[in-house]
């Protein structure tokens, strides 16, 4: 096997890079039944193929001609590399785009025996039968196209890297947001009940009413219902519309629960001047603990007003094009804004 120019290298990255991602755009899109994008990036590129592959090449030059060797060194170099770019994006982006917990012999999640076995039966594939048609292609590119060709296209993938970053920061973002907003909701409603001196029986019905699990449940119920309208609308705009009508529900059932314990606290605010058992230190404490939560919730409410769907549209690209992503930090906010984008 020959040795490469740096600009043949390239090409030869970008080249395993869109294979890959026709292979799992391919699988994935059976998997699912419609059509995925697959991978990280907006363009048709999956690089975790590329650099495997380059890596593989680039480890069995030495010994391509014995194929055990093939076998060992490239199943090690690519399940490093597999370990290292998981590891890398679950620390940066707070989510895990693949994950083997459930398969066995794995470890962390990044990489598994099964997985690291394709990877070594992938490097024969690779050396011995895909590469050589590949390279022989290769070599009848004009040099001087070569350089220029491998600089176009590393400026494009560049350019879209750095939004897919931007993109997976701001879906990390939405993420902490969303979950911090469920606790937040959780914690006032908990505050309105402490302060609140409601019958039993208001307390029940107040506590129904601001049960954010049921409104989540509810959700889901309600996207169920729709599963057969909307697997039919695939479109772009049709999508679009359901987003918004996802949204717009989330929306109002959020800021009802918002208005329920608002009322709460006011209602607890007026009680306050009648008390007659607290002292003054302790009836001002009060006062300002209830307008500190009164104040929260009115910050809560114009964060929730303000929020369109344009600040989810790249953050579910992602999740569209890695429907196996998961965040264990934040499971609820994924289920939420999946279930934002779920056709159903």
């Amino acid at each position: 096997m020959d040795i490469y120019t740096t600009g043949q290298w390239v090409l030869l990255f970008f080249f395993y890079c869109f294979c890959g991602w026709v292979w799992e755009s391919c699988y994935v899109s059976l998997r699912q039944r419609h059509w995925v994008n697959r991978g990280f990036l907006q363009g048709p590129l999956l690089p975790i193929y590329g650099s495997g592959a380059i890596i593989i090449l680039f480890v069995t030059i030495p010994v391509a001609q014995e194929l055990p060797l093939v076998f060992l060194l490239g199943m090690l170099a690519a399940t490093a590399l597999e370990y290292a770019t998981g590891a890398v994006m679950e620390r940066l982006f707070k989510v895990r785009y693949w994950d083997y917990s459930k398969q066995p012999l794995n470890l962390n999640g990044y990489i598994c025996f099964t997985s690291s076995v394709a990877w070594g039966f992938f490097s024969i594939l690779l050396v011995r039968f895909l590469h050589p048609p590949v390279a022989r292609l290769l070599q009848r590119v004009p040099d001087f196209l070569v350089d220029p060709m491998a600089l176009v296209l590393t400026v494009a993938f560049t350019v879209d890297v750095v939004r897919s970053v931007q993109a997976a920061m701001d879906l990390k973002e939405v993420l902490t947001k969303l979950t911090e907003e469920n606790e937040d909701l959780r914690r006032l409603a908990k505050r309105a009940e402490v302060f609140s001196a409601f019958a039993e029986e208001d307390l029940r019905r107040f506590r129904e009413r601001t049960a954010l699990e049921k409104l989540l449940l509810q959700e889901r119920i309600e996207a169920g219902r729709q599963h057969d309208r909307a697997v039919r609308a695939q479109r772009t705009h049709k999508r679009q519309e359901a987003l918004e009508r996802s949204l717009r529900r989330r929306t109002a059932a959020k800021l009802e629960v918002l208005h329920t314990i608002a009322h709460a606290l006011e209602r607890c605010q007026e009680r306050l001047e009648d008390a007659k058992d607290l002292s003054e230190a302790s009836l001002a404490q009060r006062r300002a603990e209830i307008a500190e939560a009164l104040d929260r919730l009115r910050d809560r409410e114009a964060a929730i007003r303000a929020r369109t769907s344009r600040t989810y549209r790249r953050s579910l690209r992602i999740l569209r094009g890695n429907p196996s992503a998961k965040a264990r930090t934040f499971s609820e906010a994924m289920d939420a804004l999946r279930k934002l984008d779920d056709p159903r």
